[in-house]
């Protein structure tokens, strides 16, 4: 296998693997506490972050984290553990795929809120394609019919707006840092650790008896959807471009339509598939817009300007 295809696989599966967390973590919160289930996740990611540390730092000497990675760290840790509370609370009440793919209105909500690679806004075909993706939330709403949304989908959207408020706010305070992703992430679980640990303090003896079949989604969520799949992110997209990776990793909705549907038991009606159909076209086509219309203005303001000084670079969209 080539690099480049080695790379792309690699990307492949880190979109597979966070699309079928959906579905790992609806099995886990129906065993357990909410609560239980982050705390579990988080602390056995910080162990195992811990312990890459450990073994890195035999042959590079100490890898502590130092001041700007705790200073974006511990804001960070705050903000991924509220998302990861609305995320998993949406997801135990509603479908796997369904939270698969409102969760991908991040996308397109994200550069409405970072807005430092836009200067003078966004084109217009970009809050055209901000409209498919409501409109396929609307289908995606519907279920069999129109009527009231389910709970489940409402946390899921409002999971999608603290997650691109989250995203935005890593591109501001990791941009132009000496801030390493094993570190960060090191800090970040011990973070959510910390916060969940009290509220969940009391049913420790009930997570230590769950049952292996809970265990292993909890390591699965751990260890693979959380610690393996950020650095395998790193790892890829140093190797590829921007571009080609945010198209890969794209394809995490379309995983958690397919794994919820395969191996959750769940069914597509003909209204939650149009939905289905339209965020996945809606996302990618306010991707492509964003892009396009960031690298055009980045290129027009690139080199020396007239005065002499060198204009600031702005951040990419940081991906999730």
């Amino acid at each position: 296998m080539s690099d480049a295809r080695r790379t792309d696989a690699v990307l492949l599966l880190v979109a597979l693997v966070w699309g079928s967390s959906y579905l790992s973590a609806q099995t886990a919160t129906a065993a357990l506490p909410v609560l239980s289930v982050l705390f579990a996740r988080y602390a056995l990611s910080f162990l195992a972050c811990v312990a890459c540390l450990a073994l890195i730092a035999g042959r590079r000497g100490p890898l502590r984290p130092r001041r700007d990675e705790w200073r974006a760290g511990l804001p960070l840790g705050v903000t991924q553990a509220a998302v990861l509370v609305v995320e998993t609370y949406g997801v135990a009440h509603t479908t796997a795929a369904n939270a698969g793919l409102i969760i991908s209105l991040t996308i397109v909500l994200t550069p409405l809120l970072d807005r430092s690679g836009h200067p003078g806004g966004l084109p217009g075909s970009f809050y055209a394609a901000a409209g498919v993706c409501l409109l396929a939330v609307g289908l995606l709403m519907s279920g069999n019919g129109f009527h009231a949304p389910r709970l489940g989908d409402l946390l899921m959207l409002a999971a999608a707006g603290v997650r691109a408020a989250h995203v935005a706010l890593v591109g501001r305070l990791t941009t132009r840092r000496a801030v390493r992703p094993l570190q960060l992430t090191t800090v970040q679980t011990a973070v959510g650790t910390a916060l969940f640990l009290p509220a969940t303090a009391a049913g420790l003896p009930d997570l230590l008896r769950a049952p292996a079949a809970t265990w292993t989604q909890l390591l699965y969520l751990a260890l693979f959807c959380s610690v393996f799949a950020f650095l395998a992110q790193t790892w890829a997209v140093q190797r590829t471009s921007a571009s080609r990776a945010s198209l890969l990793l794209g394809t995490e909705p379309v995983w958690a339509a397919v794994v919820g549907i395969a191996l959750g038991g769940e069914h597509l009606t003909a209204l939650t598939g149009l939905g289905a159909g339209l965020m996945v076209a809606g996302t990618y086509w306010g991707q492509a817009v964003e892009r396009g219309h960031r690298h055009r203005t980045m290129s027009a303001t690139a080199g020396e300007q007239t005065d002499g000084t060198v204009p600031r670079r702005a951040p990419a969209l940081t991906g999730t």
